[in-house]
């Protein structure tokens, strides 16, 4: 489902010269569908802001850009599945030439768990979490990039996860795979800020959403509100890596203190 951004007509005194297109710039949000996709594009949406909202759930979708119109931003919608990088690479090349990418927040990702009674996961999952968590993303913020140093500026965020930082047995390639979206960020970061792109990543724990069913204590739990505004906060900021709630930066910490037998017990006992 494609659609056409909405029209802005600004008012030009006569005799004027309307800005160059080139200074418009468009805010991406993949994933946008999603429970965090859609909080973050909700909490940007403002009037004078030009949204172009990725998702897979048609009827999700309609709702967050609904939502988003109703505030006043001006919104495109498109309906793809990240998986298929050609068409992503190619729907990326087509939407930022009707209006630039200023801002990107590459927010799609899934999360998956070894099946109960098995010991490993399918060799099928591993390939999707890698496809979808890491070479999805990392190839998409590495075009956009790309775009952005040709204009020499521009801001891309990456969300991780706390659980990069852990071996965790009952979900091995999902940690897997933001550990290795992790290290992609951060040389990435590296690479592009002499050329004016500002590359963030935000690695938050869990967070709580309607049907998300996390097995976790409250405590440990995020609001997804509370999430979507404190990683604004950080992109705002422009910084190289935010770990949300702190406490997960604590937990981090511990992981790599602890003796490796210690450690490797508690990981153990994680497995459902």
């Amino acid at each position: 489902m494609n659609t056409h951004p909405d029209e802005p007509r600004p008012s030009v005194p006569m005799g004027s010269t309307p800005a160059p297109p080139l200074l418009l710039r468009a805010t991406l949000i993949t994933g946008a569908s999603g429970a965090l996709g859609g909080a973050l594009a909700r909490q940007l949406a403002a009037p004078g802001r030009a949204l172009l909202l990725w998702g897979r759930d048609a009827a999700r979708l309609a709702a967050v850009a609904a939502d988003c119109r109703a505030a006043g931003s001006t919104v495109t919608v498109r309906q793809i599945d990240l998986a298929d990088t050609t068409a992503m690479l190619v729907a990326l090349a087509a939407d930022d030439a009707i209006l630039p990418i200023g801002d990107a927040l590459l927010v799609a990702g899934q999360g998956d768990a070894v099946p109960a009674g098995a010991v490993v996961e399918p060799p099928e999952q591993v390939a999707r979490l890698a496809m979808i968590n890491l070479a999805a993303p990392a190839a998409l913020a590495a075009a956009l990039a790309d775009h952005m140093a040709a204009r020499g500026q521009g801001r891309i965020l990456l969300v991780g996860s706390a659980a990069a930082f852990h071996s965790l047995p009952n979900a091995p390639a999902y940690a897997a795979s933001k550990a290795g979206l992790t290290r992609f960020a951060q040389a990435l970061r590296l690479a592009v800020a002499p050329l004016g792109v500002g590359v963030t990543l935000v690695s938050p724990g869990f967070i709580d959403w309607a049907g998300g069913g996390r097995p976790v204590p409250r405590l440990l739990l995020l609001p997804l509100d509370v999430a979507a505004r404190r990683i604004l906060v950080a992109f705002a900021a422009g910084k190289g890596h935010a770990i949300i709630p702190r406490r997960f930066a604590a937990l981090r910490l511990l992981d790599r203190l602890l003796p490796g037998p210690i450690r490797a017990a508690i990981l153990r006992r994680l497995r459902p």
